[in-house]
């Protein structure tokens, strides 16, 4: 299995990636996001970053709450349907998070459900999270929500099936000392042998590895929760790594 650098330029894309994730538990990240807001008790007239927002669900609840938010993404089929739902206090952009982006503009920049990690190298990795900070103000806070790598690591399994109406998914896992990888396969009846969509690769980042990357940008960690119900972090056990950072004024 080998991930082409750009890997998710295409997948996300693809037609066959919202099918496969379709079922994804929206309730559970709306009740998420609604404790992060009672958490961080923001003021109704801060500006809201969500990055890789996808299709715009989660921006739109956040606007919803009465927030101003723009949410962006490298997708441009995401964006385009996300623009459907904008309004005088909700914009959706295709952006790429590597690339700068408005200076000390937002209040909060949120970053969910493991939406981080699929670069090649290092110094992409670095530069969105530069690009990201940069984009807050002093005092600012950024929310970024990954897996936990010794959970992961733990719980790992290398093949899952999933049929979903005419169409089945082979997911086969692997991983090594830097990254998780998941090859996706999907037969559909109309072939013989299934078709290899992707292979998603996501870096196997602990918390010290974002405690580096964060200052490095002058980004102080305030908090980390390792559940959607915010329970405390727990490096062995806990299913999440949610960090909360805030950008100190130099």
């Amino acid at each position: 299995m080998k991930a082409s650098k750009d890997w998710f330029k295409d997948w996300f894309n693809s037609p066959y990636y919202h099918l496969l994730y379709s079922n994804r538990n929206e309730d559970e990240a709306t009740a998420f996001i609604e404790r992060l807001i009672n958490y961080l008790q923001p003021h109704k007239n801060i500006k809201i970053l969500d990055v890789a927002c996808g299709k715009g669900r989660h921006s739109i609840a956040l606007a919803e709450m009465g927030f101003d938010v723009t949410g962006i993404d490298l997708s441009i089929e995401s964006i385009t349907e996300a623009k459907q739902s904008e309004s005088e206090n909700l914009h959706f952009f295709t952006h790429d998070m590597r690339l700068p982006l408005w200076v000390n503009y937002f209040d909060i920049a949120f970053n969910f459900f493991t939406s981080f990690g699929y670069f090649k190298t290092q110094r992409e990795h670095n530069n969105a999270i530069r690009s990201i900070t940069q984009s807050l103000k002093p005092g600012g806070l950024f929310i970024i929500d990954y897996l936990n790598v010794a959970y992961e690591e733990k719980n790992f399994e290398e093949s899952t099936e999933k049929i979903i109406g005419d169409y089945h998914f082979v997911i086969k896992k692997r991983h090594d000392l830097h990254h998780f990888y998941k090859e996706i396969q999907v037969n559909d009846g109309s072939v013989k042998m299934p078709i290899t969509l992707s292979t998603e690769r996501v870096a196997k980042f602990s918390f010290d590895d974002f405690k580096t990357m964060l200052a490095q940008q002058h980004m102080q960690i305030e908090e980390i929760f390792g559940t959607y119900d915010l329970e405390k972090y727990d490096v062995a056990s806990s299913r999440r790594m949610i960090i909360v950072a805030k950008k100190i004024a130099i």
